[in-house]
């Protein structure tokens, strides 16, 4: 085929023949060595790596802290305009298409995409660490209470400690997967360009995406959703392997933990080449309706009434607090330490996430329109979230408020504070059950549930790396999504072996850095085409030359 009789779209920059077939032949050499040098230099000089990495971290939370926040506000505020505006009407998609799945399916794969493994393992630790207020850390629990002159570990506590808890599991960080994946559905839908990260940022690199500019935007995107899916595989399977112990008394050995990830890759590979409509889809519907069984255990068998109220107190908290949280810059050297360990963390976090789940939202919310994307996007998983940390936290504060030595010492803040925080949700149901087999019971079902949200996370992301390696086919190569399913579990396993998780994690945060500007100017790129041109022209299909969305004309003869 010759170069100027390939589709337009990027497809012109894939592989006909050979080894890449279907992919993009310099993206996936590039890739693979970059993840296999940073890997080996990781786990060949793990403490140095460790060290290196933290100073990274370390420069950006204190020199940077103004430049998360103001960010991620910024995207809030422009995933609140968007929602509102005239162009909420404008299809992801031509103006006839709709959507692909359900409002039941969407929502589901939403949420497991989006926030699974994190809200198990953190949804009770990280409460219990804000109400507690003994700074075993070195820093206040929980300024923000600390602020209200909430002191004593009393209801007031719980609530505060609750409103954190959202605040960093709230709109705020939706608002960056909102945007991203709008932006990157807005121009392969509506603009006919491909999907991928690269083509987000074509009011402003115009043909540029196609080149070496393209590329490197294309590679964090790999970079970080490899490495995202890796160190939360690493989260995951320290909890299920706790759950094991807790089950089966295996202990929580690195061997154990190893052989869970190869399992789960094994799955999550599988998912993975059945597709989204198959594959993912169902294990996402059987995820959320595991995890109302789960829920209803917890708000049945702890104090219903109490926890009813005390979500509608946290919820009210939250509403009246959240642009004064929203802006709230530390300054107090304890302060600056809890926000770079906590808020700047989680926002890290979300931005070094939202390659991977904006490109995988982009990919299922065809069809659907600016303003039903944002408000399902940004509110649904929200309020999803909410519920669960309300229901699982409340019963472990309340646990730890009428214990019978006194407050606080029901056992589960002391797990915190030994940094068991994958612990905390098995302590808990086990002092809701009182032990025996109904605590097994529900104990397995929590270990399950872990291991089949990480399933739809890790086969998500392959999915993601592939269909980005591939100039957005909707549908990568098969051979080349179990390349990569191995690869992430691989990458996950290595450093597991090595100890090199922690600085993993810490260099994940860091590579936020570069990809925080990018979801910015994303950002600025959809306003920027909306305003120029609100009907999305399509962009035509000739011989050796077409219409660029913004209405430029640009030439074919494109090289990668």
């Amino acid at each position: 085929m010759t170069q100027e009789n390939k589709p337009s779209g990027g497809d012109h920059l894939v592989s006909d023949t050979g080894l890449f077939k279907g992919l993009h032949n310099g993206m996936s050499i590039a890739s693979k060595a970059m993840i296999a040098v940073f890997v080996l230099f990781t786990i060949l000089n793990v403490e140095y790596a460790g060290k290196l990495y933290g100073g990274i971290r370390s420069g950006v939370e204190g020199a940077l802290s103004w430049y998360y926040i103001s960010s991620v506000v910024i995207l809030f505020f422009v995933c609140l305009f968007l929602m509102f505006s005239r162009f909420g009407s404008i299809r992801l998609g031509d103006d006839d298409s709709r959507p692909e799945f359900s409002n039941f399916s969407w929502f589901a794969m939403l949420f497991s995409a989006g926030v699974s493994i994190g809200i198990l393992f953190f949804g009770i630790a990280e409460p219990l660490f804000y109400f507690d207020n003994s700074a075993a850390w070195g820093y206040p629990n929980n300024p923000f209470a600390d602020a209200a002159g909430h002191t004593e570990m009393n209801m007031e506590r719980a609530v505060d400690a609750v409103r954190t808890t959202n605040f960093h599991w709230g709109l705020h960080g939706w608002a960056i997967y909102t945007m991203t994946g709008l932006a990157l559905g807005y121009f392969a839908f509506r603009k006919k360009l491909p999907l991928t990260f690269r083509s987000a940022l074509y009011p402003i690199l115009g043909d540029k995406i196609y080149g070496p500019a393209g590329h490197a935007v294309d590679l964090l995107a790999v970079f970080g959703t490899v490495f995202g899916i890796a160190t939360s595989l690493g989260l995951g399977v320290t909890q299920m392997a706790e759950g094991l112990n807790v089950l089966f008394g295996t202990g929580t050995s690195t061997t154990l933990k190893v052989g869970l990830v190869i399992v789960i890759s094994i799955v999550a590979t599988m998912s993975a080449v059945s597709g989204i409509g198959k594959g993912i889809r169902i294990l996402s519907e059987w995820n959320i309706i595991l995890s109302i069984l789960l829920v209803l255990f917890f708000l049945f068998a702890g104090p219903t009434q109490w926890l009813i109220g005390f979500f509608l107190n946290a919820m009210g908290d939250y509403a009246t607090t959240l642009w004064s949280m929203g802006f709230w810059t530390a300054s107090e050297a304890g302060d600056v330490k809890w926000q770079g360990g906590w808020t700047l963390f989680y926002w890290g976090w979300w931005l070094s996430w939202a390659p991977f789940v904006g490109m995988f939202v982009a990919r299922i919310s065809k069809g659907r329109t600016i303003r039903e994307f944002m408000l399902g996007a940004m509110f649904v998983p929200t309020t999803m979230a909410f519920i669960w940390i309300s229901i699982f936290s409340g019963n472990a504060l309340y646990l730890e408020m009428n214990a019978v030595d006194g407050v606080g010492t029901a056992g589960l803040i002391d797990q915190v504070n030994n940094w068991n925080l994958g612990g905390t949700l098995y302590g808990t149901i086990d002092r809701l059950t009182e032990s025996g087999v109904l605590s097994w019971i529900v104990s397995a079902l929590a270990t399950f549930l872990l291991a089949t949200w990480f399933i739809t996370s890790s086969d998500s992301g392959t999915l993601v790396v592939t269909t980005i390696l591939s100039m957005g086919n909707a549908n990568p190569p098969k051979i080349h999504r179990i390349i990569w399913g191995g690869a992430q579990g691989l990458v996950a396993a290595v450093l597991l072996m090595a100890g090199g998780l922690s600085a993993l994690q810490t260099a994940a945060i860091a590579a936020a850095l570069p990809i925080s500007v990018l979801v910015v100017l994303m950002a600025w790129g959809v306003i920027k085409s909306l305003m120029e041109d609100s009907s999305a022209v399509h962009i035509e299909d000739s011989a050796k030359g077409g219409t660029a969305p913004d209405g430029t004309a640009y030439s074919r003869d494109l090289h990668g």
